[in-house]
């Protein structure tokens, strides 16, 4: 172990995962099967998978940066990540939740350098504030190196949110040698998504954070663990690495493997965990209601990305992604109306959480 000035990460040794697959029916009609959140540029900044991309910059190389997704997306993200190497973007042959796919993106890593550091990064939340991001990442990066922990990244709560996972933060971490300006907790135990009540008792009682589901580690920390915890995962991590055929053996196992997320698979019974909570602005941007905060506002209330006319509205939020349109209202509240090029939804803004529903109800061509 050894004094390690964590804003100075080895990077041709720091290695990422960026998990980029997911559906898009929450932001219907402007996402798709083949292009979700992630792939949409809806703030006028580049897409989320592109500023996921960017945050990384002065941490993680390109060349050591891995996108998995899956087949409907795939040429999707290439052609919005153009500035990582295609070799570095894969399909996932079957959905099988997050454990599975951390599993895959550790293999791949392993098998090119199995003392790699890595973080894993989901690809479809909003953070504004990179340098604070930057300063957390190569915090964790430290506490993992210099330590046995896996290091997760918490986001402090702003409200009880009962959508969320929580973790539970014990006694800051006694780590040898570690400077950093974002210091680690051990961790107690995850808690599953409460109910409003428990939510509301966990900030009460403070301690909590939301889990952001970044992760941190080292390799040989994680294959331990996943050996230990998960079995089943750390066999395919190590038939991976000793495969002379990789896509072959990624088509054949992956689909076998069980179904789980990662907390469930790893985390929540792995030995150590350490936690650091975020210093940078985090939104998992679920629904249009998330979106709409970016937007700029017209006359009452009004949210919208373009000029509209209004008169008599109020609280409506409005994204339009038609070019040579516009929208206007009359006398109308508390709705969504997002116009594309073949599309048009008119929805209430409570219900926002609903539009995932109507996808069994559309038109094949418009999935």
């Amino acid at each position: 172990m050894h004094n390690y000035t964590s804003t100075m990460p080895v990077q041709e040794n720091t290695y990422a995962l960026i998990l980029a697959g997911g559906s898009g029916t929450r932001f219907w009609p402007l996402s798709r099967n083949s292009l979700p959140k992630q792939l949409l540029d809806l703030f006028g900044h580049g897409t989320l998978l592109e500023q996921t991309i960017r945050r990384l910059d002065g941490v993680v190389p390109l060349e050591n940066i891995l996108i998995l997704t899956n087949e409907k997306q795939l040429d999707a993200v290439r052609t919005n990540a153009t500035m990582i190497p295609a070799e570095n973007i894969f399909a996932e042959p079957a959905k099988r939740d997050t454990g599975p796919a951390v599993a895959l993106g550790v293999a791949l890593v392993a098998a090119r350098n199995p003392n790699a550091l890595m973080m894993v990064l989901p690809s479809d939340q909003l953070i504004q504030d990179a340098a604070a991001f930057r300063s957390v990442m190569s915090d964790a990066l430290a506490a993992a190196e210099m330590s046995d922990g896996l290091v997760t990244i918490g986001i402090q709560p702003t409200w009880p949110c009962p959508s969320y996972g929580y973790i539970e933060r014990g006694e800051p971490a006694s780590i040898p040698g570690l400077v950093c300006e974002n210091p680690p907790h051990e961790v107690k135990r995850f808690r599953e998504k409460p109910d409003p009540e428990l939510a509301a008792q966990f900030l009460r009682q403070g301690g909590f954070s939301w889990n952001a589901g970044m992760f941190v580690w080292s390799l040989p920390t994680v294959i331990r663990q996943l050996n230990q915890h998960a079995p089943e995962l750390g066999k395919f991590v190590a038939e991976i690495q000793q495969s002379p055929d990789i896509p072959t053996t990624i088509a054949t196992r992956f689909a076998t493997l069980p179904a789980r997320s990662i907390d469930y698979a790893l985390m929540e019974s792995a030995d150590r965990v350490l936690n650091i909570e975020a210093t940078f602005d985090w939104d998992d941007v679920g629904s249009w209601i998330s979106i709409a905060k970016y937007l700029g506002t017209h006359g009452d209330e009004n949210r919208s990305n373009q000029t509209i006319s209004e008169l008599d509205s109020n609280n409506n939020i409005v994204f339009n992604a038609l070019p040579g349109s516009h929208i206007a209202l009359l006398g109308v509240s508390d709705l969504i109306v997002v116009q594309t090029k073949d599309a048009l939804l008119v929805a209430n803004r409570h219900q926002a959480d609903a539009i995932k529903n109507l996808s069994p109800l559309l038109p094949e061509e418009l999935l």
